[in-house]
């Protein structure tokens, strides 16, 4: 089994029961199992590891992974959905909460001794306002209980979701149109294809309610960075919050890390320690059962198994 990244110790979850290597690519070749992080899998990676069966990520996403590829040498390709879910939301919160209130820019001042802390302070209140949800999935989820739980109004779009279990949760299923005429803040968890790959361009942003809060957890491909200053230079957003960028990590000069109103963290959403113990025991437990001859939870490519 290839591990990709150092992650200490994995015995606790593999029970002695196979051998581990990595993150080093010298016995790529002979590993039947891959767990991954963010490298990219294409064909020229696949070729350097022509005995492999799974291909287990630990976390949601699953664009770098060239999921045709992998079915045509029968690879079983599969994620881990529940294992960042918790810490990804929580770590969304933490961004909204740090834009909305100017958390960092309070600290700044306290550190310069500026004073006039009070009277100068520009956080807002966010009860009462509408909290819009795009993609309505694991994270999202947990993210609009938060938001419900701070006393906003949560509305949501996601084309796969009926609008009734929407309306479970107590969300107003809305268009996409209406979300972001309607929010105060814009929050996204939505997966990156071709489809949603930079959706939210200028075109998108000056759809957005003037001033709202802006944040992303999801993916750095689903937003046209350049709007996005755009949008911050014009006044049509108030802040954003950030933790996924397109590239990453963002260069150190970039202006997005010099401003005082966004607020941006290098991809770590669901780097706790409980989140990652999470994410690499569910691939391995994917891996193994794949590795057993059986079929693994949360399959991508089930396709992979009609071919004998």
């Amino acid at each position: 089994m290839h591990i990709d990244r150092p992650v200490g110790p994995v015995e606790h979850w593999t029970n002695g029961v196979v051998d581990v290597a990595g993150p080093g690519d010298e016995r790529l070749g002979e590993a039947t199992a891959a767990i991954v992080g963010g490298v990219g899998w294409d064909a020229k990676r696949f070729d350097l590891a022509p005995n492999l069966l799974v291909l287990a990520r630990t976390g949601i996403g699953f664009d770098a992974v060239d999921l045709d590829e992998a079915t045509k040498r029968g690879v079983m390709v599969v994620n881990t959905p529940d294992g960042p879910s918790v810490s990804t939301a929580e770590h969304t919160a933490a961004l909204l909460l740090s834009v909305a209130k100017t958390i960092g820019v309070h600290q700044q001042r306290l550190r310069e001794a500026s004073g006039s802390y009070h009277t100068r302070s520009e956080g807002i209140e966010l009860h009462g306002l509408t909290f819009g949800v795009l993609g309505f999935g694991r994270i999202g989820t947990r993210v609009a209980r938060i938001a419900a739980g701070l006393g906003m109004k949560v509305i949501a779009c996601d084309p796969y979701i009926p609008g009734e279990a929407l309306q479970a949760n107590d969300v107003e299923p809305v268009s996409f149109e209406q979300l972001l005429e309607r929010s105060d803040v814009v929050s996204l968890h939505a997966p990156l294809t071709s489809e949603t790959r930079n959706l939210f361009d200028d075109n998108t942003f000056n759809q957005c309610k003037p001033g709202a809060i802006f944040l992303n957890a999801a993916r750095g491909g689903l937003v046209d960075h350049d709007s996005l200053v755009r949008a911050l230079d014009d006044g049509r957003l108030r802040g954003a919050g950030l933790d996924v960028t397109d590239p990453e990590p963002l260069d150190p000069s970039h202006t997005l890390l010099t401003r005082t109103n966004v607020v941006v963290t290098p991809h770590v959403a669901s780097g706790t320690q409980t989140g990652r113990d999470r994410m690499l025991s569910m691939a391995i437990e994917r891996a193994l059962a794949a590795m057993a001859g059986e079929r693994p939870d949360d399959l991508l490519n089930p396709a992979v198994l009609e071919q004998g």
